[in-house]
């Protein structure tokens, strides 16, 4: 048995899609770590919920509310039938006192966290949907792109984005297929393929111009 089959048969369930793990406001006992499916992020502003994130293998969330004792923060639900690590306080506690290499690795994610929420906000100040696109492909490049001979490739699920960006699904679809027409990207599926970054902010750039002093 491998150490991903021993650490599920201690602490792993599996979840059906549609699983409420916990809600926005639940007092947190349990922190999950995602072995495989996917689990959405949510957090309901002005009576709409609102998917923060989208969460896959090798992720974990939940923690905040076992390191500082209050409610969550955040609802979290089963997006993807998934296998997950259901870790209590005390083990918890136990795995960070007891390997530096867990803890070291869990200050650096939830600095990424900090990086992406200031993004995301920084995106929804965005008044043109066009833009809040751009950014967000601009943003996913810096922080989780892959190079290649052709560029950085990334993932870029459009069904997932329009409750994340405030942008419809049809809107993120004609955008990508201005930047594909016009050579800044390449699309295949939910992957994305940015030619030259450069390019795409002075594209970024272009757009809050025209939006901000229109045809004149």
């Amino acid at each position: 048995m491998g150490a991903e089959e021993q650490l599920f048969s201690r602490f792993g369930k599996e979840m059906p899609r549609g699983t409420v793990l916990f809600r926005e406001g639940d007092p947190g006992k349990e922190m999950y770590v995602v072995q495989s499916g996917k689990v959405a992020i949510s957090k309901r502003v002005r009576d709409v919920e609102k998917v923060l994130a989208t969460l896959g293998p090798g992720e974990f969330f939940g923690e905040m509310a076992i390191i500082s004792n209050k409610p969550r923060n955040a609802s979290a639900t089963v997006s993807e039938d998934a296998r997950l690590l259901v870790i209590d306080p005390k083990t918890f506690e136990s795995m960070i006192r007891g390997n530096a290499e867990i803890a070291v690795r869990m200050i650096k994610k939830l600095a990424d966290r900090l990086s992406e929420a200031d993004a995301q906000i920084e995106n929804l100040l965005l008044s043109d949907p066009a833009s809040r696109v751009v950014h967000r492909i601009l943003e996913t490049c810096a922080s989780r792109g892959r190079p290649t001979e052709e560029g950085i490739e990334i993932e870029f699920p459009v069904r997932d984005l329009p409750r994340e960006l405030g942008v419809g699904e049809p809107a993120i679809r004609i955008t990508l297929n201005r930047l594909e027409r016009g050579g800044l990207l390449e699309r295949s599926g939910d992957r994305l393929t940015v030619h030259d970054t450069a390019r795409l902010k002075d594209y970024l750039s272009y757009l809050e111009m025209r939006w901000k002093f229109g045809d004149l």
